[in-house]
């Protein structure tokens, strides 16, 4: 059995995912840590994100793996390193990029051919796992997502005022949400959750009420 989470930066998506997995005794798959991945690459790289060759050639010699909750690039052990701020600004441009979707598509495939999982990301119900048996898509207004991601950051020892986040978080929205190729949006048979004003535990009772429902 396959359940996808989708939804934007801050909506508590990852969080959720990584319980809910834990409820069901499922594997839980972070797609966002391998885009964070391919930023990561790109910047030790010295390359320009915006350049499509550039990106394209890394992103295909690029190996991804994960090792219980580590994940390794090229080998390296890149868990931390990939939540940096300079990471998550490059992420966020590459994941436009279709041959990056592409390769990480056909990763995370090949990681749900493996069995059940719970999948994480911004196209898992719509394009990764089109006939996922559950969907969810988890939103939230944008300023309880702005300093919930504010929140984050100051835990990592980094403060930024919350306009800076919300514009941050505005302008990631728009490039999800407007790319040509995978665009974010809630899959058709979609469950939207809205949790603006839910904790993190309701959340997770109300996707396990709902796979659980006969």
């Amino acid at each position: 059995m396959i359940v996808t989470i989708d939804g934007p930066a801050g909506s508590g998506k990852s969080t959720v995912a990584r319980l809910l997995a834990d409820r069901l005794h499922m594997r839980f798959l972070d797609t966002g840590a391998m885009y964070r991945a391919i930023g990561l690459a790109v910047l030790q790289a010295a390359a320009d994100e915006n350049d499509p060759l550039a990106v394209k050639s890394i992103v295909i010699t690029s190996g991804i793996v994960f090792d219980g909750d580590r994940l390794l690039l090229n080998g390296q052990d890149v868990t931390s390193e990939i939540r940096s701020p300079e990471v998550t600004a490059v992420s966020s441009i590459i994941a436009s990029n279709p041959c990056v979707r592409e390769r990480l598509v056909e990763l995370q495939r090949q990681i749900g051919d493996k069995g059940n999982m719970v999948t994480e990301g911004r196209d898992q119900g719509t394009v990764v796992f089109p006939d996922a048996r559950h969907k969810f898509f988890v939103t939230a207004n944008l300023e309880a997502r702005a300093r919930r991601r504010q929140r984050e950051l100051v835990y990592k020892g980094v403060n930024q005022p919350l306009s800076v986040v919300m514009d941050q978080l505005r302008q990631r929205d728009e490039r999800d949400e407007q790319r040509a190729h995978a665009p974010m949006k809630p899959a058709d048979d979609a469950l939207v959750v809205d949790t603006s004003d839910l904790t993190i535990a309701q959340v997770v009772d109300a996707l396990t009420k709902r796979i659980d429902a006969p």
